[in-house]
C-alpha cells in the first residue's frame, strides 16, 4: 500500500494507531447515521460492494513504485459518489485489511497509517461536496469541474498523508522522494474525474439501484 514496510518503524508506528482510531471512530459515527437513515441491509450491501471494489483496486488495477511509495488508482471520490460516505469508508478500511491479510501480511503493521491515509481524505471529500454541490443537485448531474474538485481533494489528501508519514519516519531527507511521489499522482488526478463522469453517466438511468438501497440516494435524488 502507500506506506511501505520500513518507512516508519519502531515506536513511531504508534502514531498511526492513534490516527486510525480517530478515523475509524468517525467511520463508526457515519455508519450509525447510515443505519438510522437507510437501514442496516442497505448500509451492509453498499459497504460490501465498496469493499470488493477497493480490494480490486489494490490487487487488479496497475500500481507502480514512485518516490517514497507506490501509486495506486484508489477511486475514493468514485466510491463516495456511488455509495455514500459511510459505505465508502467501510469499504476502504475493510478492503485494505482484506488485501493485507490475503496478499500482503508485511503491510499489516502499517495498517493504521494506511487506513488513515485513505479515510481522512474521504472525510474531506464529504465536507467539500456539501460546499461545491447544490442541495438540489443529484450526483448524476455533476459537472466535470465538480468531480475534478472532489478527486483532487481525495488524491491530494492521500499525497499529503504519505508526506506526513514519510517525514515522520525518515525526516526531511525524504522530501525529494515525496515530490516524485506527488508528481506521479497527477496522473491519478487526471484519470479519476473521467472515471467518475463515466460511472455517473452509466448510473443516470438506473434509478432502481437507489430504490433498492444499493447506492446512495443522493446519486439520483436531490438532498
Amino acid at each position: 500500500m502507500h506506506i511501505e514496510p520500513g518507512l516508519v518503524a519502531g515506536a513511531k508506528l504508534a502514531l498511526g494507531a492513534i490516527t486510525a482510531a480517530g478515523a475509524l471512530g468517525v467511520t463508526a459515527k457515519l455508519a450509525w447515521e447510515g443505519v438510522r437513515d437507510r437501514g442496516l441491509p442497505s448500509l451492509a450491501a453498499r459497504a460490501a460492494a465498496a469493499t470488493a471494489l477497493t480490494f480490486g483496486f489494490f490487487q487488479v488495477l496497475p500500481h507502480y513504485p514512485a518516490g517514497v511509495s507506490e501509486v495506486h488508482l484508489i477511486l475514493g471520490s468514485t466510491l463516495f459518489l456511488v455509495f455514500g460516505a459511510a459505505p465508502a469508508a467501510l469499504g476502504l478500511a475493510l478492503g485494505l485489511l482484506l488485501q493485507g491479510l490475503s496478499f500482503a501480511p508485511a503491510d499489516l503493521p502499517q495498517y493504521g497509517m494506511n487506513v488513515t491515509t485513505l479515510l481522512v481524505p474521504l472525510f474531506a471529500v464529504a465536507a467539500l461536496a456539501r460546499r461545491v454541490i447544490a442541495p438540489r443537485t443529484p450526483y448524476t448531474d455533476l459537472s466535470y469541474g465538480q468531480v475534478l474538485a472532489l478527486s483532487t481533494a481525495y488524491q491530494g489528501g492521500v499525497v499529503a498523508w504519505v508526506a506526513v508519514w514519510a517525514v515522520w519516519g525518515q525526516g526531511f531527507a525524504a522530501v525529494p522522494s515525496i515530490a516524485t511521489f506527488g508528481a506521479a499522482y497527477l496522473l491519478v488526478i487526471a484519470i479519476e474525474p473521467l472515471v467518475d463522469l463515466l460511472v455517473l453517466g452509466a448510473a443516470k438511468g438506473r434509478r432502481n439501484l437507489s430504490r433498492a438501497g444499493l447506492v446512495t440516494p443522493r446519486l439520483h435524488h436531490p438532498a
